[in-house]
């Protein structure tokens, strides 16, 4: 009996042990993925409670700072609204793709994919509401939904979501049609250093501090409904402005107001694991907008693609970082820019050092505060600091934006010697100047590392778009890069010693380097009469980006009969990008000669839908000028 016993006994405890070593029929729990919220304003630098601002009504950005990570030197990488949310969607830099001009909607390569795709497939409810303004083609199915009515509440039960909800509230549109303000004394507001004091320009800013009130009561309404539906602990909140701005010479100008702009993260207590910072840091580590995608992807724990060109922010793994910009064409404005800072210094380059910063453009010139400022110009009334904005730009610009935020005072000036004859970079320490040598050649190697398309003209981007990728160009044999930069940075400086230079590259049959040999020549003025006989030679030779230049060019070398012949005809190209180079060296003259007047007038007569095309817009400046 007792034998009996122990065998059942010993069955039993074998059977428990047996038991206890099955698998698990259970699934594990799934690690919970945070809800993305991005609440992205329209047209702002940080006009704030929080940074700082003493005149802005913000409490509920204000709170929502005070509870999370703050951003002092984040920056969009284009200073508009297309090219930097073209940045933002695919993780890339503009001009490594072609899309770096407002606007042009230029193809990309299949393989680059927008961001929420990959959000998408790791499960997450997408929904935009609602502006996209990609500046390419779309592709709207990465977007669960994407509407003016779009919303994070459609996910299925327990999915996580990623939302944007763009706010136009402090769009730069405002001002135009808002000119009386309700909450904010205008008399009591401290205006930029660069701007006149007008009435007009004082009610733009106090105007604009209202939007900023209403845009601060949408965002306290976002934030209640997310409280109301109990995802204020599951979900990660940026709220963030797509470029500086709004008030004449911010947005669209890549300096620190057109770049610069506010960032508030917050971060869960459950999700602090996600991040190094804490609630209530002031990060001084400058990023920018080709840092967000990666970012994303490091907070859902996904891989990052090899097309992202920026770095995870939340993680750094120092404090160390470069942040570039770059603008383009605005509207009907030819321009190229390229700008790089470490939060201290910012390094900037014009690539049309004629060109002044405020060279009219129709959109701008609605607001009443940007006309009053070129008024008060054009009387005389404005002071050195005020007056900069409407005359030619160096080709090189170093400010220290620490000590010199509003970017008066240029370190590269040769005007600004001291009692020793020493430029401002000359009276640097040599630490710093190391640091400024190190900036100038990042700026460089950037360009080349991203095929930067900027330097081709972009009638020639359009056709490279019409008949293929512009990605695949540039990153082709046919695309000297480095020799490119290398004499468009010649033709910058303006140096006699580049003419040889310059001959020889007209002398080319590459297109893009005859365009900035040409260019180098119209910055040569007089010194480039020696190249008459060449330009004369090939001017119905070229193509129609670089004869523009060359007719500038022999106008101002008083070889007007070519000049005027090649203009008049180019006027009647059949591509709209020609057009708008020709009647921007038309501008670039003195006088506008009355043989242009019936074109002209021609062209001024044109409407596309309820709007005026770009060479429209253009020639009826140009006849009321």
């Amino acid at each position: 009996m007792k034998n009996t016993i122990k065998i059942i006994l010993l069955c039993l405890i074998t059977l428990s042990v047996q038991a206890c070593k099955q698998p698990s029929t259970k699934k594990p729990k799934a690690v919970q993925k945070p809800n993305i919220l991005w609440i992205v304003s329209e047209d702002n630098s940080p006009w704030l409670g929080c940074y700082g601002d003493s005149i802005a009504t913000t409490p509920n950005l204000d709170k929502l700072a005070s509870e999370s990570i703050l951003f002092t030197n984040a920056y969009s990488n284009a200073p508009v609204c297309a090219p930097s949310r073209n940045t933002l969607i695919t993780g890339m830099f503009s001009p490594t793709l072609g899309t770096q001009h407002m606007r042009s909607a230029y193809k990309i390569p299949d393989h680059i994919q927008f961001y929420p795709k990959l959000l998408k497939d790791a499960g997450y409810y997408t929904s935009n509401n609602s502006k996209k303004d990609y500046n390419t083609t779309d592709i709207p199915e990465v977007w669960n939904e994407s509407s003016k009515t779009a919303t994070y509440k459609n996910r299925q039960e327990g999915q996580p979501f990623f939302h944007i909800q763009n706010l136009m509230t402090s769009h730069e549109s405002r001002l135009h049609r808002d000119s009386i303000p309700k909450n904010h004394n205008p008399e009591s507001i401290k205006l930029y250093p660069y701007h006149p004091d007008t009435p007009e320009i004082r009610r733009d800013y106090a105007v604009y501090y209202d939007r900023l009130q209403d845009l601060d009561v949408e965002i306290g309404k976002i934030l209640a409904d997310l409280e109301k539906e109990g995802l204020s602990e599951n979900t990660i909140v940026f709220y963030y402005s797509d470029h500086g701005g709004p008030v004449a010479g911010t947005k669209r100008f890549a300096t620190q107001q057109g770049l610069h702009v506010p960032l508030i993260v917050h971060i869960p207590e459950k999700f602090q694991h996600l991040t190094k910072y804490k609630a209530k840091d002031r990060i001084e580590r400058p990023i920018s907008f080709i840092d967000f995608p990666p970012t994303l992807m490091e907070l859902i724990d996904a891989d990052i693609p090899e097309q992202f060109q920026g770095t995870p922010f939340l993680n750094p793994e120092n404090d160390n970082n470069l942040v570039f910009g770059f603008a383009g064409r605005m509207d009907e404005r030819i321009n190229m820019v390229r700008t790089v800072t470490d939060g201290r210094y910012r390094y900037t380059r014009n690539y049309f050092p004629n060109i002044p910063y405020g060279t009219h453009l129709q959109f701008l010139w609605n607001a009443k505060g940007m006309q009053s400022w070129h008024e008060t110009y054009l009387e005389g009334k404005t002071n050195k600091a005020q007056s900069t904005f409407f005359e030619a730009r160096p080709f090189e610009e170093l400010y220290d934006i620490v000590n010199d935020p509003f970017q008066l005072n240029n370190l590269f000036s040769e005007k600004k010697l001291n009692k020793e004859g020493k430029s401002g970079f000359a009276l640097l320490k040599n630490t710093e100047q190391d640091k400024v040598r190190k900036l100038t050649k990042a700026l460089v190697d950037w360009q080349i590392q991203n095929r930067d398309s900027g330097l081709i003209p972009e009638a020639m981007l359009q056709k490279l778009n019409d008949n293929g990728l512009i990605y695949d160009f540039t990153h082709s044999d046919s695309y000297p890069i480095k020799e490119i930069i290398a004499l468009a940075q010649a033709a910058g400086s303006a140096d006699h010693e580049n003419f040889d230079q310059f001959i020889t590259a007209l002398r080319s049959e590459h297109p893009v380097k005859q365009y900035w040999a040409a260019i180098g020549f119209q910055n040569l003025k007089e010194a480039a009469s020696l190249a008459i006989p060449d330009m004369k030679q090939l001017i119905f030779k070229v193509d129609s980006f670089v004869g523009i230049v060359l007719a500038e060019t022999l106008y101002g070398l008083n070889e007007k009969k070519y000049a005027l012949e090649y203009l008049l005809n180019i006027l009647d190209h059949d591509q709209l990008l020609v057009r708008v180079q020709a009647l921007n060296a038309l501008d670039n003259m003195s006088k506008i000669p009355k043989v242009f007047e019936p074109t002209l007038k021609e062209l001024a007569n044109k409407i596309q839908g309820r709007k005026r095309p770009y060479d429209a817009r253009l020639a009826v400046y140009l006849l009321e000028k």
